[in-house]
């Protein structure tokens, strides 16, 4: 018998076992999760995703009866890798003669060719099997590593393997291979002679079954494939570039991963957002994909634009505690698994506390960036909605402040971005009770009213404007006066539900100076803090000093270290860089964190171990972390973006741009920067820098 699933992505996510690392590749909706073999093994999370229910559970194979031995993983882009193997040298040979490639490539299913080298002077024969199955489970299951129990009815008919849910007939998977494959339940195998310095090869599709029609794939040169989207999105993209190799590596790989990280919905006329991150989030999440598409407008701001259209359709219309929906409120997350209902109430769960205000900050975000006022327009009603959940839903006690205390017990206990069980405590280490308002939060509002004032202003609605600017000045007096903990000299992480200061030291209070909630006075002693080592790990901020009492560097959000929140911590930083300190340790921060990249392969983790660097010089990895994750994913051009003050309005024809750009980077590019109807080009080195393509009618600030 199936267990039940837990309360809603409370806990860890299971471990991508399987012996010997894990290879994620990810396009869209597609994921897969392999050993570096190009091995998928039953019993394991690893598999083939679509659409949220694993659709192979084992994908193995075979040379002889044995599986090859690794040689290297090549992934150049996010959605395609080449396993290099070879087969076992016979037993009393140094050597072996036979080279293995296997190049998969997924979206919408998985395309797999392998091609076998003989490298020998004689031909060799072999047999050459691959062992298939699915058990459609559900991706929570998987998560949580719960026994699924399903399983797959295997028909071999026409050539064609076909594997269907014993639960749900209209799901399933049809396999097709070439040059001369056998199919059975269970194996697809060929017999083969490679002849003397020949090759031979095969190529196998996996499709998946969705309401008993398949799934349409598109490969190579396909209008519809990854590799024509790709190329596509980076027509229409800004071009980063930096002399520094590392820098550029890092750039480029956060190009490719937020490329794949697009659903681009055009399977149902959506417009384009980005997911999360894999392996257990390709779906729509409110404040990841908020986030992620605010650090990506530099890149893409159409990206932006896609996701606050998308996220105004879900935007919540009743009462239903189930789904913790409201009036209003901003999702959190979409699933479209077969368990999504049993799990979430519905596909969609609204439980978070932070997407809705970060909604409004985003859309008077992409009116400075160039979005058109139609399209502002469009979505006032939504922000508008927003606002008025905080107001009602959001403060329900009328203090002034939002807070949250979940609707039942299955929905998330902790509603804000560090929302696992245990991660909102006070300095002893005792977890808080709700209802919670936390800090950053707080600093959210304060800029969503300050960003939908700006907005009134430019439609005329001055009426509007001045009492939104009110209240967040009135919240930003109060926010003072409630969270400061003089005696230590930062902010609360939160108030617990009888109003009092839960009192750690915490990365959530750095992410108040990206909102502006902070005083001159309170920043300068707050970046004191933050500059402490009990804070900076070395390769970023931690999100809980050491010296609190629930401190672990190996804890999901307790000590770990978190590579969006070090970008928006720097961000908050350069926005106070007047303050004594403030630059200094923006550059810190940033400078170890691009080491971890570079330590990491270019590519930022979900997270990693908050270890001091003075303990260990590489950073350590943190088992369950998501890669390619979306805001880690993005963090980067936060960075860039950060250093070089670019901060245009579109609508008053202004473009300001403050460089102040670590040595160590040299020069950095932004090529086709789209801002409107004008195109620009910046390049900028230190403090210097020189902007092409500006209109004759825009305004240039450089200080």
């Amino acid at each position: 018998m199936n267990a039940p699933p837990r309360i809603l992505n409370s806990g860890q996510p299971a471990a991508i076992n399987g012996g010997g690392g894990t290879v994620t590749l990810v396009e869209a909706s597609t994921f897969c999760l392999s050993d570096p073999l190009g091995d998928i093994h039953s019993g394991t999370s690893q598999g083939l995703f679509y659409r949220d229910s694993r659709v192979i559970s084992r994908w193995e194979l075979r040379l002889d009866g044995q599986p090859a031995e690794h040689l290297t993983v090549l992934t150049p882009e996010a959605f395609k890798a080449r396993f290099i193997l070879r087969k076992p040298p016979r037993a009393g040979v140094a050597d072996s003669t036979v080279l293995v490639v296997r190049r998969r490539l997924i979206g919408n299913g998985l395309k797999e060719t392998v091609t076998v080298h003989n490298l020998g002077h004689e031909d060799t024969a072999m047999t050459i099997t691959m062992f298939v199955d699915s058990d459609f489970a559900d991706l929570f299951a998987v998560k949580e590593g719960r026994n699924h129990g399903g399983g797959a009815e295997q028909n071999a008919v026409d050539g064609d393997l076909h594997l269907t849910d014993h639960a749900e007939p209209g799901r399933g998977l049809t396999i097709s291979a070439t040059a001369g494959a056998v199919m059975l339940p269970g194996t697809i195998t060929w017999q083969v002679v490679v002849p003397a310095r020949g090759r031979w090869d095969t190529e196998i599709l996996a499709q998946p079954v969705v309401s008993h029609r398949r799934v349409q794939m598109a490969f190579g040169d396909d209008e519809d494939s990854p590799i024509s989207r790709l190329k596509a999105w980076r027509a229409t993209a800004t071009d980063l570039t930096a002399t520094d190799p590392a820098l550029s590596d890092v750039l480029q790989r956060t190009e490719s991963d937020l490329g794949a990280l697009r659903i681009d919905g055009s399977t149902d006329g959506a417009p384009a957002y980005v997911a999360a991150g894999a392996p257990w989030f390709m779906a729509l999440f409110g404040r990841d994909s908020l986030l992620t598409s605010w650090m990506a407008l530099p890149l893409d701001s159409a990206l932006a634009v896609g996701t606050l259209r998308r996220l105004a359709d879900l935007q919540g219309t009743k009462v239903n505690p189930i789904t913790e929906e409201e009036p209003g409120r901003i999702m959190h997350e979409m699933r479209h698994g077969p368990a999504s209902g049993q799990v979430l109430g519905g596909t969609v769960y609204y439980g978070s506390v932070d997407a809705t205000p970060l909604f409004v900050m985003l859309l008077a975000e992409c009116w400075r960036w160039g979005a058109s006022d139609q399209v502002i327009r469009e979505l006032l009603p939504a922000a508008d909605a927003a606002l008025a959940w905080i107001d009602e839903y959001g403060d329900a006690d009328g203090d002034g402040f939002v807070e949250y205390r979940r609707k039942t017990d299955r929905g998330l206990s902790n509603q804000g971005w560090k929302d696992s069980f245990d991660s909102i405590n006070d300095a002893s280490g005792h977890l808080a009770e709700p209802s919670i308002a936390l800090c950053e939060v707080q600093g959210y509002v304060y800029a969503a009213r300050l960003a939908r004032a700006q907005l009134a202003e430019h439609f005329g609605d001055t009426g509007t404007a001045t009492r939104l600017r009110e209240q967040a000045e009135n919240l930003k007096d109060r926010f003072d006066e409630a969270f400061w903990v003089a005696k230590n000299g930062w902010y609360a992480v939160a108030l617990d539900g009888q109003k009092n200061q839960v009192d750690s030291l915490t990365s959530n209070a750095a992410q108040c100076l990206w909102t502006g909630i902070v005083s001159d006075e309170r920043a300068a002693e707050l970046i004191e803090r933050l500059a402490d080592v009990s804070m900076d790990s070395g390769f970023g901020l931690r999100t809980l000093a050491a010296g609190m009492g629930a401190f672990n560097p190996m804890s999901y959000h307790n000590g770990s270290v978190w590579p969006h929140d070090t970008a928006i911590a720097v961000a908050g930083l350069l926005r106070y860089r007047h303050i004594a300190g403030a630059s200094e340790l923006a550059e810190r921060l940033t400078t170890g964190l691009l080491d971890a990249a570079i330590d990491f392969g270019g590519r930022l983790p979900e997270l990693f171990c908050g270890f001091a660097r003075t303990e260990f010089r590489s950073p350590v990895p943190y088992p369950t972390s998501c890669s390619p994750q979306a805001w880690a994913s993005a963090a980067p051009l936060l960075l860039v973006r950060s250093f070089l003050g670019l901060s245009p309005c579109v609508p008053h024809r202004v473009l300001r741009v403050t460089p102040q750009l670590p040595r160590e980077w040299g020069k950095v590019g932004l090529t086709d920067l789209r801002l409107g109807s004008a195109t620009v080009s910046i390049h900028a080195e230190g403090a210097t820098m020189h902007v092409h393509g500006l209109p004759d009618d825009w305004k240039l600030v450089t200080e």
